[in-house]
């Protein structure tokens, strides 16, 4: 039985990556799904619309949009309605337009999109096309064409736990010099890179990343993309428990006790 795979994203339906998620995808197998935002949901993270109604819109052939939906309501919506008695083996978000790295996972609406289709059962891959923002804004996917099948491939054959999702990032460099795959934990910051910025227009603001907080773990995902050429890959884990203060909490008796 062939492969059965849920595509979704946080750029929207009818983003360049996803069309680019979709050749990775029809490189792995014939049976290929799409349930997406019908526009951009960036920053969403794990959000899902409650309180609100949804409604899907056949775009082609096993083509939806979820109109105002999340990337996390697409998931839910292909894996328990589209796919019908079949659920979705794989479901692999992106390809995003940009890196996403550290901290800015728990903000991504491509990470949640993996994340979730790992809570429906599938196995969850989000993949991300970096860029270098002081150069150009429009990212070069070749790298993600190139080698995003092989990618989902090895992933596949670690055969590994199935309480994790995998956040994949391809380097901007040229599709020669790209090194091989790496395996890096995720950059921890002392605090949220994500800040206030000033807009020009008086009593308006963005939220956004003015500049990348230092220092920079050497053996983490930011910097070994940064100076390197891999395709680096993180797994992360559903079960968020700390152990050690789950164990440390349990000790503690109140006064009145």
């Amino acid at each position: 039985m062939s492969l059965r795979i849920l595509l979704t994203n946080d750029d929207g339906v009818d983003a360049p990556g996803l069309a680019v998620m979709l050749e990775i995808a029809q490189a792995l197998s014939d049976d290929v799904w799409i349930v997406a935002p019908d526009g951009n949901q960036s920053g969403a993270g794990h959000r899902f619309t409650f309180g609100r109604e949804l409604s899907l819109d056949e775009r082609g052939p096993r083509r939806f949009a979820v109109v105002g939906g999340s990337p996390a309501d697409c998931v839910v919506a292909g894996m328990t309605h589209v796919l019908g008695d079949r659920p979705a083996d794989l479901v692999l978000s992106g390809v995003n337009a940009g890196q996403n790295l550290g901290d800015i996972v728990n903000c991504s609406g491509t990470a949640a999109g993996a994340r979730e289709g790992v809570l429906q059962g599938a196995i969850g891959i989000a993949m991300s096309q970096s860029m270098d923002f002081e150069v150009s804004h429009t990212p070069n996917w070749s790298n993600a064409r190139r080698f995003g099948a092989e990618v989902v491939q090895a992933i596949l054959a670690a055969k590994l736990e199935d309480d994790v999702f995998f956040n994949v990032n391809f380097p901007f460099c040229a599709e020669s010099e790209v090194t091989g795959l790496a395996a890096v934990a995720h950059q921890r910051f002392s605090r949220s890179p994500i800040r206030h910025y000033p807009s020009d227009n008086a009593g308006k603001f963005f939220m956004a990343i003015p500049e990348t907080p230092m220092p920079l773990d050497p053996a983490a995902d930011f910097e070994v993309l940064r100076r390197g050429n891999a395709i680096t890959v993180t797994p992360f884990a559903l079960q968020q428990t700390h152990q050690a203060a789950l164990a440390r909490l349990g000790t503690i008796a109140l006064k009145g006790q």
